[in-house]
């Protein structure tokens, strides 16, 4: 009886030591947690400037203000010029590959010109921004387009009265880019964007004048960078 006794204690010590050997030991360093890399969103506001060059369609067409044949305008005004001006928007991340968004911007420009030239010494738009992001997160393919409304700009007129008409015009603008996130909350930036501008003038050399739409389409190609706010990569 005695010998099963110690034999049965010797087993019970054994497997007691075993369990005990198999418990972590209170002086080891805690299991380290790993957590996936975050994902860049482009969710939130941003602000931002841009540069490039505008030019104008080589023919600017519209009613007849005191020239031209057929009631119709056909003057030449490819001059290009210098866009330069501040944008602002907000984006929204609505899935890890599509981000939609909205952007005014305000531009000052020197395209337009010639002979009774036409210029816009100015225009803005308010657009939508569609994107989405195929091949990094980090970088956004979009459409944009929208509203646009600008100073309208015909002449000098070389004959009397002479001078300078302008309006504000309004219409349309659609385009595209590319957008990079880099360096935290700062992204980089290549635009196109295709505007159509009309309004409605007075002839200057009839008296109490008649009026007569004229429209001017204008070209961008811009590159600008953007802060962003609540951005997270």
């Amino acid at each position: 009886m005695k010998k099963f006794l110690l034999a049965a204690t010797m087993i019970a010590s054994s497997f007691a030591t075993a369990q005990a050997a198999d418990l972590p030991s209170r002086k080891a360093p805690p299991p380290i947690a790993y957590s996936p890399a975050s994902v860049y969103s482009w969710t939130g506001f941003y602000v931002g400037a841009s540069v490039g060059y505008g030019w104008m369609d080589k023919f600017n067409t519209g009613g007849s203000i005191g020239f031209g044949p057929g009631g119709k305008i056909q003057l030449a005004d490819p001059h290009g010029g210098v866009v330069i001006g501040p944008q602002v928007g907000f984006n929204y991340q609505i899935s890890p590959m599509f981000v939609a968004g909205v952007e005014a911007d305000w531009q000052g420009s020197t395209a337009g010109g010639g002979v009774i030239g036409r210029k816009t010494p100015w225009f803005a738009t308010l657009r939508g921004r569609l994107g989405v992001t195929p091949f990094n997160p980090s970088l956004l393919v979009y459409a944009t387009g929208g509203f646009a409304f600008g100073n309208m700009r015909i002449g000098p007129f070389p004959l009397p009265p002479g001078g300078t008409l302008s309006q504000t015009a309004t219409g349309w603008t659609v385009g595209g880019g590319l957008e990079y996130a880099f360096a935290g909350n700062w992204s980089a930036k290549v635009e196109y964007l295709y505007t159509n501008l009309g309004a409605n003038f007075a002839n200057p050399f009839v008296l109490g004048g008649t009026t007569a739409q004229q429209r001017v389409t204008d070209h961008t190609v811009r590159v600008g960078v953007n802060y962003h706010f609540y951005s997270y990569g």
